[in-house]
C-alpha cells in the first residue's frame, strides 16, 4: 500500500514584494504553486497510490476569486477518476474563519471536522485516519489531546496541523510534543504547518513533508511531499517526492583572492556556473548571492551592491538565459587587514582608524553629521534610496552603525591607494 502525505501547498500564494525585484520571473513564480500541485497529482496517478493526505494550508487564506477553488476541484476530479481518495484537513491559513468562499468538492475528498477530532476509515485497507481541522486561524489549544484511540489491528494515521514545540519561525498553533504524539500509539503522524522537511521520529513516524513549492529565499532548496509505503507489518518506508518547479538557492562566493571588482564578478560567474552544473534537473533557479572572505577588494565594493548585482545578472544571463535569476546580492566581505593589523602600522591610516573609533562618542559631531546626511538623503531620488541600505539607516538616525560600516571600507580603500602609489 502507498499513500502521499503533503501539506502547506498555499495555492495562489500572492508572493508579497515580488514587484520590487528587478527582472523577476513573475509569471513563473505566480504559477509555481499550481504547477507543483499538478505534478503531485500526476505522481499520485502514475504511482497508483491508494490515497492522499493533505495536512493543512491547502490555500493561502481566502481566494481573490473562484479560480483558485476551480483549479483545486479540477485536480481532485482527476484523482477521483483514478479512484484515489483524498483526506483533507484545514490549517490556520484555510481555517473556517479564514474562508468565505466554498465549492462543492468531488466525492473522493473527505474533510476532517473542525468541531472535534474524527476518524475516517478505509475498510478495504484497514486504515484509520484521525484528524481535526482548524475552526479559527489562531488555534492555540493542544488538539492532539482530543484525538481518538488507535483502532486495534489497523494502520492508524494521525493528521495534524501543528507547530509542535521549538519551531520559533512558525506561529505556535496547536502546540504539542513528539512524546504526546507517540503516546497515541498511531503508526504515522502526517503533520503540516512547518515548511521544512523533517522526520522527528520513526517509532512511530512523525513527519513534516515541508511545503510543496518554495515561495521566497527563506524556503530554499528542494520542496515537495512524501511517499509512504506500508504493509500489514506497519510503515515500511518514507521517501521524499520532489515536485517543485522553481527553486530558491543561497550561494556563498568566496572572493578572498580577488583584488578588484572585475575579479569579484569573475569569481561570482564561476560559482554560478558550478551551481548550474550541480543541478539534477532543469528547473529555474532564483539565487541569493553573498560575497564573503577577507579580500583586498573590500573597500572597492562598499556601496556597490546595485552595480554588482547588475554585473552578476549579466553573468547569469550569459550562462543560461532565463534559467538563472539573481534575487539579491549581498556583500559580507571583510578587509584584508583587520583593525589590529592597521593599528600596528603606526602611520596616518592607523591614526585615522583611531580617530574614527572615537567618533560615535562625540555627541555634537554625530548630531551635526546626522543632520547633514539627512538633508542629503532627502534630496536623493527614490531609486538611489532603494539601492543603498545605508540611506535608510541615515534616515533612521543610525549614524553609529553607518560609521562602523564605513570605517573598514574607507581604511581599506586608503591602504589600497597607498600601495598603488608605492608601486609607481
Amino acid at each position: 500500500m502507498k499513500f502521499i502525505h503533503t501539506a502547506d501547498i498555499h495555492l495562489d500564494s500572492p508572493l508579497c514584494g515580488l514587484a520590487s525585484y528587478q527582472n523577476a520571473p513573475a509569471q513563473a513564480l505566480r504559477g509555481a504553486s499550481r504547477e507543483a500541485f499538478t505534478r503531485l497529482v500526476d505522481a499520485a496517478i502514475d504511482e497508483a497510490v491508494d490515497f492522499m493526505v493533505i495536512a493543512g494550508d491547502l490555500y493561502d487564506g481566502n481566494w481573490r476569486d473562484y479560480n483558485t477553488g476551480h483549479f483545486f476541484v479540477r485536480e481532485m476530479g482527476r484523482l477521483n477518476q483514478a479512484g484515489i481518495p483524498v483526506y483533507l484537513l484545514y490549517g490556520n491559513h484555510d481555517a473556517e474563519s479564514e474562508m468565505t468562499r466554498r465549492l462543492t468538492l468531488p466525492a473522493n475528498v473527505h474533510l476532517f471536522d473542525s468541531r472535534k477530532a474524527i476518524t475516517h476509515k478505509i475498510e478495504a485497507l484497514r486504515v484509520a485516519l484521525h484528524g481535526r481541522s482548524f475552526k479559527e486561524a489562531a488555534t492555540t489549544e493542544n488538539l492532539a489531546l482530543g484525538y481518538p484511540a488507535a483502532v486495534p489491528g489497523w494502520l492508524n494515521i494521525g493528521v495534524l496541523h501543528t507547530a509542535l514545540e521549538g519551531y520559533a519561525a512558525h506561529a505556535r498553533y496547536a502546540p504539542c510534543s513528539v512524546q504526546e504524539l507517540q503516546a497515541k500509539a498511531y503508526d504515522y503522524w502526517a503533520l503540516g504547518h512547518v515548511h521544512e522537511y523533517a522526520v522527528l521520529s520513526e517509532a512511530p513516524w512523525v513527519v513534516f513533508p515541508g511545503n510543496l513549492q518554495g515561495r521566497h529565499i527563506r524556503e530554499a532548496g528542494p520542496r515537495g511531499a512524501v511517499m509512504v509505503t506500508a504493509s500489514e507489518a506497519g510503515i515500511q518506508s518514507v521517501e521524499r517526492l520532489i515536485v517543485d518547479v522553481l527553486r530558491w538557492e543561497r550561494l556563498e562566493v568566496e572572493v578572498g583572492g580577488a583584488a578588484d571588482l572585475p575579479a569579484v564578478v569573475s569569481l561570482a560567474g564561476q560559482a554560478l556556473e558550478a551551481l548550474l552544473l550541480a543541478q539534477t534537473g532543469a528547473w529555474p533557479l532564483a539565487v541569493r548571492v553573498t560575497l564573503v572572505g577577507r579580500t583586498p577588494a573590500h573597500g572597492a565594493l562598499f556601496g556597490l551592491e546595485a552595480q554588482l548585482r547588475e554585473e552578476v545578472l549579466a553573468q547569469a544571463a550569459a550562462l543560461s538565459g532565463d534559467r538563472l535569476w539573481i534575487e539579491k546580492l549581498r556583500i559580507e566581505t571583510t578587509p584584508a587587514l583587520d583593525a589590529a593589523q592597521i593599528s600596528a602600522r603606526a602611520d596616518a591610516i592607523a591614526d585615522l582608524q583611531a580617530l574614527l573609533a572615537e567618533v560615535p562618542q562625540d555627541g555634537d559631531f554625530m548630531r551635526s553629521l546626522t543632520e547633514d546626511l539627512q538633508q542629503l538623503t532627502a534630496k536623493a531620488p527614490l531609486e538611489l534610496i532603494d539601492a543603498l541600505p545605508e540611506f535608510k539607516a541615515i534616515r533612521a538616525g543610525d549614524m553609529a552603525g553607518i560609521v562602523a560600516a564605513v570605517t573598514p571600507a574607507l581604511l581599506a580603500q586608503l591602504a589600497q591607494a597607498e600601495q598603488g602609489q608605492a608601486g609607481t
